[in-house]
């Protein structure tokens, strides 16, 4: 990074220094107002930072407004941030003296030999380990928003006392934080947890957290998105396969997920036999695979598994289709001779490109290294890190070290996707793995007539189908494309003498296989126009008198566009053409 830019939000680190010296302020702020607030722990986070309080009253809006107003006071104090650090015992009497049992605690299970240093500005010292800013006036006063609090349990420990944390979010210039409340109002009305709702796509109940029920509507989508994921497999040369959703548990033993992911596993037990349900799909295609004797003929052999998969999450990491239990991993395995390595990954990444480009998604990678639990010798480890890195560098695709990230098994390409708001969301993935194939003794005859190992990638393109449905139904705001979209045409009836030419023309379309309903409800066209533009369905079409006797159809977008009247027949062309050429234009 260039020198001029070390010290701007570009450079990761002093944005998060900043964010950090942030919570400090706040901390501040709050004991000037409260001083019988205790204190627990500030981080800063991925966008902005948060604090963790033990206050005698409940933080709302109102007390936001003040802490803000505090934290503007002190940023204009130009307060010096020093840092001093103290001997264990000193250390502990010292935040014993100030009353802060938060801070006692965390001293006293720090390591025995752990530097414990403080940072103090005016009249306000907090345990940190920095870094910090050298001042409070670093900051700009005008451009902080405390943006929500809400319950937090002292460490994460759902035993333990309930605190009051409150988020915030800071940016060097006032513009910058107007800019980034704007983005963070249009996500709110794009979540889909929300439009979901309001299109009827899935549903969440307290009868099971975390396991989403997908409703009519949400079905069409899906089954629609996966007639596309088959249709594109397809041309890449894959075959599909199916694999069991319980398997037992020596299966896992053997394929090393039990030492590493069994905390996230749910068990069962059957005829006296321990058995696990499956959390990924890869041991199932191992057993695929040794199904039958293979000759370097048949590779590379593309697997490809829409598998159901479960994990157990915290109940508080759940959130709508993004963090659930059970969700639909798009898997492929693919078994391959070392020399067809490069060439595999690379059409993995072209049929990325297709698929992500058709819902006008871009995307970063991530090269992941060896991390310290892996399997394997590291020699190996470092050969499948460098095919990997070397067939994207000859693709001409930029990407970034994730060192130590890589998965037990194999160092991996995660891919990244950006949104129409710019917000990321790490859904594909490609996995070199040269352990499973070992672990189960995987074989192929080679041209030599000898016994050979195969070598495998693990493949995921939209990770999992419902956390892709939530991404692409905020990337929309859920007015899908034509093509995606569970209803795609609403005619409405101007008349009760136009209901008999209505549901002639919903036919029409339907035996064309437009996915088409009909309104003919006694309300105000108005109010039916209104109510399909809030369903974001992407045409309606208006129908009347004149229209019966012409043949036609008056034509209206969801975006509020009148194209007039035109000949039934031109419209439903029109509608072929742009869902056979999966056009994003609606």
């Amino acid at each position: 990074m260039s020198e001029e830019n070390q010290y701007t939000f570009e450079n990761p680190e002093y944005r998060k220094t900043y964010w950090h010296t942030c919570s400090h302020i706040m901390a501040q702020a709050v004991k000037r107002l409260w001083p019988e607030v205790k204190l627990a722990i500030g981080p800063a986070i991925d966008e902005g930072w948060y604090y963790d309080f033990d206050a005698p009253f409940t933080i709302t809006p109102e007390h936001l407004e003040k802490i803000e107003a505090e934290m503007k006071k002190i940023c204009k104090e130009r307060l010096p941030l020093v840092r001093t650090e103290k001997p264990r015992e000193e250390a502990i009497a010292y935040m014993e003296g100030r009353e802060e049992p938060y801070k006692v605690e965390l001293i006293q299970d720090l390591p025995l030999d752990a530097v414990i240093s403080f940072y103090t500005q005016g009249e306000f010292t907090d345990l940190c380990a920095g870094p910090h800013l050298d001042s409070t006036g670093r900051v700009k006063g005008n451009a902080i928003k405390l943006t929500n609090s809400c319950g937090a349990y002292w460490r994460g420990d759902s035993k333990r006392k309930m605190l009051q944390r409150i988020y915030g979010i800071a940016f060097p210039k006032k513009e910058e934080l107007e800019e980034y409340l704007q983005r963070i109002e249009e996500a709110k009305k794009r979540d889909h947890r929300k439009l979901g709702k309001e299109l009827g796509l899935f549903m969440l109940a307290d009868e099971g957290p975390g396991f989403p029920f997908f409703l009519p509507k949400g079905m069409v989508l899906r089954n629609t998105l996966l007639d596309y994921w088959r249709k594109c497999h397809k041309r890449y040369g894959y075959v599909e396969i199916s694999t069991p959703i319980i398997l037992n548990q020596e299966l896992w033993h053997r394929s090393g997920h039990w030492d590493h992911y069994k905390n996230n596993m749910y068990t069962t037990v059957i005829d006296d036999v321990d058995y696990a349900v499956k959390p990924m799909n890869c041991p199932g295609g191992m057993l695929v695979y040794k199904n039958e004797p293979h000759s370097y003929r048949d590779l590379p052999l593309r697997m490809a598994e829409l598998g159901l998969v479960h994990r157990h999450e915290l109940s508080g990491a759940l959130h709508g289709l993004f963090r659930v239990r059970c969700f639909t991993q798009d898997d492929a395995h693919i078994f391959m001779t070392p020399a067809q390595m490069k060439d595999e990954i690379k059409n993995v990444v072209k049929l990325f490109d297709e698929i992500y480009s058709t819902f006008g998604l871009s995307y970063q990678i991530e090269l992941s290294t060896m991390p310290e639990d892996h399997m394997g010798d590291e020699a190996v480890w470092r050969y499948a890190e460098e095919t990997l890195r070397t067939a994207i560098q000859e693709m001409g695709k930029d990407f970034i070290i994730n060192e130590g990230d890589g998965a037990f098994y194999g160092p991996k390409l995660d891919f990244h996707l950006a949104d129409s708001l710019g917000r990321t969301w790490q859904c594909g993935t490609i996995q070199l793995d040269f352990q499973m194939p070992e672990r189960f003794e995987l074989e192929y005859v080679g041209e030599d007539g000898e016994k050979h190992r195969p070598v495998m990638i693990h493949r995921a393109l939209l990770g999992s189908i419902e956390r892709f449905i939530g991404v692409i139904t905020e990337h929309f705001a859920g007015a899908f494309p034509l093509w995606l979209s569970p209803v795609q045409v609403k005619v409405l009836p101007i008349t009760d003498r136009a209901h008999e030419y209505a549901r002639e023309v919903v036919r029409k379309l339907d035996e064309a296989g437009i996915r088409v309903e009909g309104d003919y409800r006694s309300e105000k066209l108005g109010y039916k126009i209104r109510e399909a533009q809030g369903q974001k369905i992407p045409y309606m079409l208006v129908v009347g008198d004149r229209e019966a006797q012409d043949g036609t159809v008056a034509v209206r977008t969801r975006s509020g566009g009148d194209e007039g009247a035109v000949p039934l027949e031109d419209f439903l062309s029109k509608c072929l053409v742009e869902i056979r050429e999966m056009s994003r234009r609606v």
